[in-house]
């Protein structure tokens, strides 16, 4: 048990975060069709910087790790510089920003990336369903290709170059995405790696490459300014696994020496990894309970906190409708609602036009 909540401080690394509130990453779709963020975005993230520490969406590291046509990324320096754009903002603001770096692996179409190369993969299974392409449309998905021994080197390289970019950009660390059916995931699933060499077949196989993102970030800018997301048995986007147990404590297990700054944790109702997981994990923990459900409540939070599961927690679309969610939930005030139609178009609208209240709350 803790006897902390929402409001009280908490040390992460090298930060001092005001409040246990974090915002979660998610995906909104504002930058420049070359993957620079579009200049509302430093506006966005600034208004939210009454977080404890806020992840941002999740960000290319190289153009073959493109999921999406308009999703930011962090390999060239006309990225580096939109994003120091942000991070000043937020910075200005009293806020606390990490990059969260996302390959998409075999997510993604070739008319809806950079290069038009075909996604690729652990395995050459590819994401059930159409998929997004630019003008609105959807089409088919395609069959990726199965990443060589090579592709997986250059994949590893290329989280280290974009972590030094994170760094280069003014962010405070980097969070890498292992979780919602993007790379890492991939790797970590049944039914999305079949390979029989050393990054699959068996448990020790399936963690190698999540372990060995870790270590090429970590090895770039430091253990204490990396971070990892992970999903156990989450079923977005056609993934499948069935017995996520062995896989995670495994995983958990073998990065929990690295000395890496936090651990982002989504729970699953088929697979309780909160409770399973925290024991085997001695650094600090952010958990997301409202994946794949209803909107983490501030009474959901708090009881994830006092119950000893978690250090942090991370809200999401409470966030997006919120920019003031620590005052919100401070002084009882009402939420503002959603706006679900412009969740991913490219303005202001249902971005930055959500009103705020008059005041900003103490430090906790």
């Amino acid at each position: 048990m803790s006897n902390a909540d929402l409001f009280t401080s908490h040390s992460l690394g090298p930060l001092q975060l005001p409040n246990r509130m974090v915002m979660a990453p998610m995906t909104r779709f504002r930058a420049h069709e070359d993957g620079t963020p579009l200049p509302l975005v430093a506006d966005y993230y600034a208004q939210r910087a009454s977080a404890g520490l806020l992840i941002t969406e999740g960000i290319w590291p190289s153009r073959g790790g493109q999921s999406d046509w308009r999703l930011p990324g962090l390999e060239t320096q006309a990225h580096v510089v939109g994003w120091r754009r942000v991070t000043e903002a937020v910075h200005a603001a009293g806020g606390r920003i990490f990059a969260q770096l996302m390959h998409g692996g075999r997510k993604g179409h070739p008319l809806a990336r950079i290069d038009g190369s075909v996604p690729a993969g652990p395995s050459a299974v590819p994401e059930p369903g159409p998929v997004h392409i630019p003008g609105g449309r959807k089409a088919d998905s395609v069959v990726p290709r199965t990443m060589s021994l090579a592709d997986i080197r250059t994949v590893l390289d290329d989280y280290a170059e974009a972590a030094r970019h994170a760094i280069e950009a003014g962010f405070d660390g980097v969070e890498l995405h292992g979780a919602n059916s993007y790379l890492i995931h991939q790797f970590l699933a049944d039914n999305t790696n079949l390979r029989q060499d050393a990054y699959g077949g068996s448990v020790a196989g399936r963690i190698r490459f999540a372990v060995e993102a870790v270590e090429a970030v970590a090895g770039a800018i430091g253990a204490e300014r990396t971070a990892l997301r992970i999903s156990p048995g989450n079923p977005q986007f056609g993934m499948a696994e069935s017995d996520p147990a062995p896989v995670y404590r495994a995983l958990v297990d073998a990065i929990d020496s690295a000395g890496l700054v936090y651990l982002h944790l989504t729970d699953n109702a088929r697979y309780p990894a909160l409770d399973d997981l925290r024991p085997r994990w001695s650094g600090p923990l952010i958990a997301n309970v409202g994946e794949n459900g209803e909107a983490t409540t501030r009474e959901a939070g708090e009881k994830v906190l006092a119950d000893g599961r978690a250090d942090l927690v991370s809200y999401g679309r409470a966030f997006i409708a919120n920019p003031d969610l620590p005052l919100r939930f401070a002084t009882g005030a009402p939420l503002n609602t959603i706006d679900e139609r412009h969740l991913y178009t490219h303005g202001s609208e249902g971005y930055t036009d959500y009103p705020l209240m008059s005041a900003a709350p103490s430090g906790g």
